[in-house]
């Protein structure tokens, strides 16, 4: 969920969005989400604790300055137009919120590996699950960001917070 809402975010933020970026951002939060309960299931016995411990902050620091960043854009552009650039939504961005929309996965794998689980089978559904929802999601954003203009911004911002915040409260 947590990945389709920040595709979402995005898409409302940058509606013309080059078309490799439209595909590397579903692509990377699959991978990550598939990558993550495989990485939990073999090695999160040992650094589960630490992980688990530091996975709400860390998905708040990374989710709060983005969503941060992309509100104070929008104001910006809001406030005086022609002045201010519209955002872009970087590589790195994408990759670090695919790290920390699915750091809680992490756990997931290491819970999965206490139950016995077959990892490749759950890790395989989770990333095309991932894959064909942000999909989804990503050409409804696309519309409403061209319509809204720096309004869905802000309120792409805003969920990024709010996604950041739920991540470090639970």
């Amino acid at each position: 969920m947590d990945a389709m809402a920040v595709t979402l975010s995005n898409s409302l933020c940058e509606p013309d969005m080059p078309t490799s970026k439209k595909l590397a951002m579903p692509v990377l939060f699959a991978l990550f989400q598939m990558a993550m309960p495989i990485a939990g299931f073999f090695g999160g016995t040992l650094v589960a604790p630490l992980i688990e411990a530091y996975a709400g902050i860390v998905s708040l620091v990374i989710l709060g300055f983005v969503g941060g960043k992309m509100i104070w854009e929008a104001v910006q552009e809001l406030r005086e137009p022609e002045q201010c650039p519209t955002t872009h939504l970087t590589y790195p961005t994408i990759f670090f919120e695919a790290i920390a929309t699915s750091i809680d996965a992490f756990i997931v794998g290491v819970s999965l590996a206490a139950a016995g689980a077959n990892i490749v089978l759950y890790g395989a559904a989770i990333g095309i699950t991932t894959l064909v929802c942000c999909l989804a999601v990503l050409a409804l954003g696309g519309r409403l960001g061209a319509h809204f203009g720096p309004r869905a911004e802000v309120v792409g911002g805003i969920v990024l917070i709010i996604i950041g915040l739920r991540a470090f409260l639970s």
